[in-house]
């Protein structure tokens, strides 16, 4: 997936036309892992994890959402999880890992001004 863009989901509130941005950026991740959120434990608590994992979704954009608006959103307006969104939250939450290990074509770290020897 390094170099494939993984699109974000968008969801559209028809009532106010207030549209919502859901992505993780490194910042986003950090505070979640600092709130104790594992994204191992979504399969393994899905009742407790998944729309602990769709409000991080939100912060990236929406800082200002909270908690029990991003569940309303979840269980009363969009009535449940659709198929297919859980794996494109877990794909966006998994892009900003990819710049601790991204290279370049030719094996090399890109915009490297620092080299690491064994």
């Amino acid at each position: 997936m390094a170099n494939e863009k993984v699109k974000p989901l968008v969801l559209t509130d028809h009532d106010t036309d207030t549209k919502y941005i859901l992505e993780f950026s490194r910042e986003s991740v950090k505070f979640a892992e600092q709130r104790g959120f594992d994204i191992n434990d979504v399969s393994k608590y899905p009742m407790t994890k998944i729309a602990e994992f769709f409000f991080y979704a939100f912060r990236m954009h929406h800082k200002n959402v909270p908690r029990d608006r991003t569940d309303h959103i979840l269980f009363v307006d969009m009535g449940g999880v659709p198929d297919g969104m859980i794996e494109r939250l877990v794909q966006l939450y998994s892009v900003p890992f990819e710049v601790l290990s991204e290279v370049s074509e030719g094996g090399e770290p890109k915009n490297a001004k620092v080299t690491v020897e064994f």
